[in-house]
């Protein structure tokens, strides 16, 4: 009996502990599952967060991509609209296109100004800075009177050049002249337009010049050309001028900076020597010196860039070397942008310079107006520029540039007035 009581003890105490464990197990179990939900769910919400966050990553990024389009397109536009106007030829059409083109500019956002790029369009055409264009007169006005002197420059979209190499050049002329009614004419159309379209200044060219001469009853027509030589600026407008000269009583056309060609590098004249002595006048001044020879024995050169030209013209700018070592300029050296005649490109300068023993150098535009060849071809920072290239020559220690147009120099106005007073004795003869 004791036995049987004792089993059923133990019998009864192991289902207990049986009970108990698999409860725990149980427990345990759920617990393990309810844990193991709770961070899939975890898991699955992180996985819907970064899901949200890339897809409004890629949202963002199609949108920046959608408006990176719409800038480029909108700058597109413009560079389009202005290389329209960057042409030669003037139409019915150049007016509203010139208004057009810096009305689109001026709608551009700062970013969309800066991707502005075509064959000829840059940020630049309408962004940069010239100077005060109010403060130049494009001498277009009507009620021209009898006497009409007609001054014909090539012409140039730097405002401060403008006003005081071409301005100076006509205001001179007026002051000399006052029975006669000063007007202007620029050859090149591209510039008429650039000034047009960015500044609102309406400038003349040829036709518009000399119709505007007929329609104002003009009797008496001299032409001052403020071009340095006979070269096909010249030839172009003496072209244009032919073809209205029986629509008025005389027609006289001046001569040009330098006067007459001359039929080789040795052939020099009067005009050559007062611009020569005038341009070296100037650049001493500026450069502090008291004289060329003060120069030249302080190791300084003067380099005198011209335009140049495949005109059989070319031949002015070896006889304005030829010039500047008759009046003893050891330290005065020619040089052109095209490099015509050959020996006027910059490598063959820098050569010369260089082997004339000359360690620090001026550059100077021996041009009319310090345009676009003097602030960019000379003085620009591009690899190309001549101040380029002679800083890497690496055999000078002083490079300086003189921005500054043969327009503004008082003896070489007073050249344009000789000549002009010579056409108008013409007429009277």
């Amino acid at each position: 009996m004791k036995r049987k009581s004792l089993l059923a003890l133990l019998l009864a105490a192991s289902m207990a502990a049986s009970m108990t464990a698999a409860t725990g197990t149980v427990a345990f179990a759920e617990e393990a599952t309810e844990e193991t939900t709770d961070e899939a769910a975890d898991d699955a919400d992180d996985a819907e967060a970064a899901d949200d966050a890339e897809a409004a990553d890629d949202t963002e990024t199609a949108d920046d991509a959608e408006a990176s389009d719409a800038d480029q397109e909108a700058a597109d536009k413009v560079a389009a609209l202005i290389d329209a106007i960057y042409v030669q030829e003037r139409t019915d059409d150049t007016d509203a296109q010139c208004k057009e083109a810096k009305e689109a500019w001026d709608a551009l956002t700062d970013a969309q100004k800066e991707l502005v790029e075509g064959e000829e369009a840059s940020p630049e055409y309408f962004g940069r800075d010239t100077g005060d264009a109010s403060k130049d007169d494009p001498r277009n006005q009507d009620e021209i009177g009898e006497n009409e002197l007609l001054v014909v420059s090539f012409g140039t979209s730097f405002n401060d050049s403008r006003v005081e190499d071409i301005k100076g050049i006509e205001d001179a002329l007026a002051e000399a002249f006052p029975d006669w009614s000063v007007r202007r004419a620029f050859t090149a159309q591209i510039i008429i337009n650039h000034v047009q379209a960015r500044d609102d200044e309406h400038i003349d060219n040829m036709q518009q010049a000399l119709d505007r001469a007929v329609a104002n009853g003009v009797k008496n027509l001299v032409v001052q050309p403020t071009h340095l030589m006979h070269g096909a600026e010249y030839d172009e407008m003496v072209e244009a001028i032919d073809e209205y000269k029986d629509k008025f009583e005389s027609v006289a056309i001046a001569e040009p900076m330098l006067g007459e060609v001359g039929s080789d590098a040795t052939a020099i004249n009067e005009d050559k020597a007062a611009v020569a002595q005038a341009v070296t006048d100037a650049a001493v001044k500026s450069a502090g010196y008291d004289s060329m020879e003060a120069a030249a024995e302080d190791g300084t050169a003067f380099v005198f860039m011209g335009h140049g030209t495949s005109h059989t013209a070319n031949v002015t700018y070896n006889q304005m070397q030829t010039q500047m070592e008759k009046l003893g300029f050891t330290n005065a050296f020619i040089g052109t942008v095209e490099g015509e005649p050959e020996d006027t490109a910059c490598d063959v300068v820098i050569d010369k310079v260089k082997d004339a023993g000359f360690k620090k150098v001026v550059l100077r535009p021996l041009m009319v107006v310090a345009g676009d060849h003097a602030n960019n071809d000379m003085a620009g920072d591009d690899e190309d520029s001549w101040k380029s290239m002679f800083e890497a020559s690496g055999e000078f220690d002083e490079i300086d540039c003189q921005i500054e147009g043969l327009g503004r120099i008082d003896a070489v106005e007073q050249l344009y007035v000789e000549h002009t007073q010579e056409a108008i004795d013409s007429i009277a003869k």
